[in-house]
């Protein structure tokens, strides 16, 4: 009974969390559209290269074409296209980019005022 219970029980501590419920098959945000992607995307590749990509719709939009023109992927139809857009670009866009600034150029090896170097 407990190991019935226990995936239900994830989810919903999941979701009172404030993270997006996913379907646990695809990994994709429950949203509305999900299912089209799920369909279209989930025809050619793994699931994991949608949710691992991020991007505006303009990205998306880039990435189908690219998809289109060169890996056979078929052709929407308008309404089609405009939900996975809208599920894409509203659930996965752009993260903020979190890496560091690059480092100043006095700071570099072989710089004069880096200080010594281990050679």
């Amino acid at each position: 009974m407990i190991r019935r219970l226990l995936p239900l029980l994830l989810l919903a501590s999941a979701v009172s969390a404030g993270e997006p419920e996913t379907d646990p098959a695809s990994g994709l945000i429950i949203a509305d559209g999900w299912e089209t992607v799920r369909a279209h995307c989930g025809g050619c590749h793994s699931h994991a290269l949608v949710t691992g990509q991020r991007g505006d719709r303009d990205t998306w939009l880039a990435m189908i074409r690219w998809m289109q023109e060169s890996q056979n992927l078929w052709q929407f139809d308008p309404q089609t296209e405009n939900t996975i857009l809208d599920y894409l670009a509203t659930n996965y866009p752009p993260r903020r980019n979190f890496r560091r600034p690059p480092l100043s150029q006095e700071l570099l090896p072989g710089s004069e005022s880096s200080g010594p170097t281990n050679r």
